[in-house]
């Protein structure tokens, strides 16, 4: 399956659940949580931000590009992801603007 994600969306290959807790539990699939972290594979443009005045009418627009690349590994908000299928992938979505931050 081949998305483009548009304007700033931020296609995501989600990280697998741990299967273990780190004290060596195993957590049962029922119990696991979904994954804030993942694998950028496709970017937006970008978007447009408006600039308004004190009377709320909106003076000019203004595009600001994504920072993010494909390759990247991130983490993301936990309730922010749209969660789309993938060819035996989980795939999110999510805006950059609930991406909290690269994982090194």
């Amino acid at each position: 399956m081949k998305l483009k994600p548009l304007h700033d969306w931020v296609l995501i290959r989600a990280g697998g659940p741990s299967e273990k807790s780190t004290g060596g539990i195993i957590i049962p699939d029922a119990a696991q949580e979904k994954p804030q972290e993942g694998e950028v594979l496709a970017v937006g443009a970008g978007r447009f931000v408006e600039d308004k005045d004190s009377k709320e009418k909106v003076k000019k627009k203004t595009f600001v590009k994504t920072t993010l690349q494909p390759g990247e590994h991130i983490l993301y908000e936990k309730y922010a992801a749209r969660e789309v299928e993938g060819d035996d992938e989980d795939l999110v979505l999510v805006r950059e603007e609930d991406v909290l931050g690269y994982l090194r």
